[in-house]
């Protein structure tokens, strides 16, 4: 054979070898072809007309319209692994579609995947009142924090399912400058948008002040509106831990009084509305302590007046009752009259003029001899030969210009009768002026039309009264024992009248005596309310220019006559029982000394000392009154009414109590004047209370007192 033939005939035996060795394997018993199988299963609860897109292994995708089955695409060989997963979620709404049955090994055509689809909400709201330049952190469910740094529409980042529950909280507050924020529709279920949660913030102010002679190694319990406690344990600044929004009512209070040694801090600036950082109220420990400053330590002394016009440490009036009294424009005190004794040692109604300056009295003019009929020279014109005469029990005030006026009074008229007044005298200048009312005792009252001024009006003669000077300077004088319109004997009365631009106007209460109180509801106004007539009462006026009356005797809700505990507002036209009992004869209730209280009150009483202090909160000390059921004797008990409660600062809570003197001049905490009634006082620059004589308490004995006090609240 030739090359050509011979290769030929190898390939055509290659071939036949190959065909016959592919044909004895595939009809043999060998490994069978490779199987694919299908990915698929079903989508749930997708909106319809949205879709969702889904991939296997990061890279066959589908996109799925509806609910229902789907299936891949790319089918996967036997054995091989899938995963499924959602590539773009629906947005029209938005939704969020999660897998089950995600991922496996593909063994047949997989059919049990289940993509389901829930709607997604927002959650936001609004914020308001966010300082300028500072942020707020914002959580919901305690998770998602969103810092807001302006006030307006916020809305998390994350969404939630429909159903799903969000809590929003404020994680962090606003610091430049504190503030408080807090959250309103702050939590629910989502099954909209949510754009109803509210944040409001509110600038905080702290609340302070200084504490001062606190003893030391001693503490001072404080607090705020009641709630917010702080103890104090040395002198200087303090602050309460809790901030108040602006616009907050504050209102500092002693809760636990200090004891090692026993102290009574009291509370100035105490009370208002928080507008800025509060650092002016004060606490006062060291105080609340009496000094003896002059006079003698035993009772019924004559009086001893030196030339006039010159000062020593050894003149002095004598013991008195209720003269009238006042402080001049420079500080210096100044009393006239009163019941008491003369130089000679006579026990009846003075006329003398004293003042006290630099620690020393100083007789300044009228008679040295008790019982001086008025020198009244012309109406309205002033005269050194003017002078009113010997009385007690009168009501007087200072005017604007530092002039002194005085009305009434049990004393002596121009012909010398001892009864009941009703002139009224100004002292200015050195001089007396007889300004009005009668020079004849026992006049009645010229009443007029009620509410209108007339220069015929005047005021029946009366004493006891009491008398308010308000804002304006106007005066107000209720009540006392005297005359009405028509009676010929004196009664007790409650007309009120106001003295205002030379003219007096009947304001209000009866023109006939002995009225009873109609006392309508405690703590509301009414046209119809008005005290019950009475003597002898307290009374002051508060920071707003509201008078306050309190006590006396006179005539309660039933008409019977005694002494009263009662406590009277009168304001805008209207009177307003704010607190006492409405019959006569209550007794009081102390309480915890130092510590205010709803159910505190003075027992009923007459003829003590009342005043108040710059933070317009009413004083009282002493008089005579009510100790139990049978019992009845004199006070030296003083009391505070600040807030709508009484306080029992000081003194006994029993009755008829010597005196503490201590050294004289020093104040000290065990000083104490003794109980005594128709006493006087004045109030200093400094607001320290100077109270005189009155009738009362020495050791072994009872009498006209004419000792000398100084009260440094």
């Amino acid at each position: 054979m030739t090359i050509s033939v011979r290769l030929s005939v190898i390939v055509m035996v290659s071939l036949a070898f190959v065909l016959l060795t592919s044909c004895s394997t595939s009809s043999g018993s060998g490994t069978p072809p490779p199987v694919d199988y299908s990915i698929g299963g079903s989508v749930t609860n997708l909106t319809s007309g949205d879709s969702v897109q889904l991939q296997d292994n990061g890279g066959d995708t589908l996109t799925v319209t509806a609910n229902g089955s789907f299936t891949f695409a790319t089918k996967l060989a036997s054995g091989a692994g899938y995963n499924v997963t959602v590539l773009a979620q629906p947005t029209s709404p938005t939704q969020v579609c999660t897998v089950t049955n995600a991922s496996g090994t593909a063994t047949a055509n997989v059919t049990n995947v289940a993509v389901n689809c829930t709607t997604q909400y927002t959650i936001g709201g609004g914020l308001t009142n966010l300082a300028s330049g500072d942020s707020v952190q914002l959580q919901d469910n305690g998770g998602d924090t969103l810092t807001m740094t302006a006030s307006g529409p916020f809305t998390f980042a994350t969404k939630l399912p429909s159903g799903a529950g969000y809590d929003v909280t404020v994680s962090a507050q606003p610091t430049s400058p504190a503030q408080v924020c807090t959250v309103t529709n702050a939590s629910g279920t989502a099954t909209a948008n949510v754009t109803s949660v509210m944040v409001n913030c509110t600038t905080q102010y702290s609340i302070g002040g200084t504490v001062t002679n606190l003893a030391s190694g001693d503490s001072v319990q404080l607090q705020d509106n009641g709630g917010d406690t702080l103890t104090v344990t040395a002198n200087g600044p303090f602050t309460f831990d809790t901030k108040l929004a602006s616009g907050t009512g504050y209102s500092v209070t002693v809760s636990a009084q200090p004891t090692s040694p026993t102290q009574v801090c009291t509370v100035a600036n105490g009370s208002g509305t928080a507008t800025a950082d509060v650092n002016n109220v004060k606490v006062e420990c060291g105080h609340n302590e009496w000094a003896w400053m002059a006079g003698s330590q035993l009772v019924n002394q004559n009086g001893t007046y030196g030339p006039a016009g010159t000062p020593g440490a050894a003149y002095s009036p004598g013991g008195r009752q209720t003269p009238a009294t006042w402080a001049d424009s420079s500080g210096n005190l100044w009393l006239f009259g009163g019941y008491g004794y003369d130089s000679q040692g006579t026990l009846m109604a003075l006329s003398d003029l004293w003042e006290f300056s630099a620690g020393e009295w100083m007789w300044q003019g009228g008679s040295k001899l008790a019982g001086q009929s008025g020198n009244y020279g012309s109406l309205g014109v002033a005269s050194a030969n003017n002078y009113p005469g010997a009385r007690f029990e009168a009501v007087s005030w200072t005017d604007a210009s530092g002039a002194f006026w005085l009305f009434g009074g049990n004393g002596f008229d121009s012909v010398g009768t001892d009864a009941s007044l009703n002139d009224l005298w100004k002292f200015s200048g050195g001089e007396w002026t007889w300004m009005g009312g009668s020079n004849v005792a026992n006049q009645k009252g010229q009443y007029g039309t009620l509410g209108v001024a007339n220069s015929n009006n005047f005021p029946g003669a009366r004493d006891s009264a009491a008398l308010w000077k308000d804002a304006s300077g106007d005066v107000w004088m209720f009540g006392g024992m005297g005359y009405d319109a028509s009676s010929t004997n004196a009664g007790i009365l409650n007309d009120l009248w106001r003295y205002s631009g030379g003219q007096w106007t009947w304001m209000g209460g009866s023109d006939v005596q002995s009225a009873k109180g109609i006392y309508g509801t405690r703590g509301t106004a009414a046209p119809t309310n008005v005290p019950g007539a009475r003597m002898y009462s307290y009374s002051w006026t508060d920071s707003s220019g509201n008078l306050w009356l309190f006590g006396g005797t006179g005539y309660d809700s039933n008409g019977t006559a005694g002494p009263l505990n009662d406590l009277w507002k009168y304001s805008s036209g209207q009177w307003t029982w704010m607190g006492g009992s409405d019959v006569v004869n209550s007794l009081g209730v102390y309480g915890t000394q130092g510590v205010a209280a709803a159910s505190n009150v003075p027992g009923a009483r007459q003829m003590g000392l009342a005043w108040s202090d710059a933070s317009g909160n009413g004083w009282i000390f002493g008089g005579n009154g009510d100790y139990t059921a049978s019992l009845a004797g004199q006070f030296n008990d003083l009391w505070k009414y600040s807030g709508g409660q009484w306080t029992w600062v000081s003194g006994s809570n029993n009755i008829n109590q010597n005196p503490t003197y201590g050294t004289e001049g020093t104040l000290a905490p065990g000083n104490t004047p003794s109980s005594r009634m128709s006493l006087s006082g004045w109030i200093d620059a400094n607001g320290n209370l100077w109270l005189l004589g009155g009738y009362g308490q020495e050791p072994g004995a009872t009498g006209n007192l004419n000792d000398m006090w100084m009260y440094m609240p």
